[in-house]
């Protein structure tokens, strides 16, 4: 049973850094390129950042691109996304995502329950 689990959420000033982490189990994580999505308060969900399964390709949302950074570490099974001058619109609830099956949407994929980041002053 795929099993994800974030952490790392907090309460942040605009400009500063947060580094989420995401503990994956029930499945070969090597295998899969996994994705952090976002959500804030009000609105749908958004994709923020994919990567391969061996690490080598990274994919930015706009907003984000040159302030985050996703990362892996396939022998502790685990997804980072470093968080770096951030702004007030980064609040949301942020999850990892690997999709149901290889090339399948990230919109229908398995998910954690989320952490919560507030960038506030």
């Amino acid at each position: 049973q795929v099993h994800l689990v974030e952490s790392g959420g907090g309460l942040v000033q605009p400009g500063g850094s947060l580094r989420l982490s995401c503990v994956a189990s029930g499945f070969p994580f090597s295998n899969y390129w996994m994705y952090w999505v976002r959500q804030a308060p009000g609105k749908g969900l958004e994709w923020v950042s994919r990567i391969s399964s061996g690490s080598s390709i990274t994919y930015y949302a706009d907003s984000v691109e040159g302030r985050f950074t996703i990362s892996r570490d396939n022998a502790k099974n685990t997804l980072y996304l470093q968080m770096d001058s951030v702004e007030p619109d980064d609040t949301a609830l942020y999850y990892c995502v690997r999709p149901k099956s290889f090339g399948a949407s990230w919109e229908d994929g398995y998910r954690g329950q989320g952490t919560q980041v507030t960038v506030s002053s």
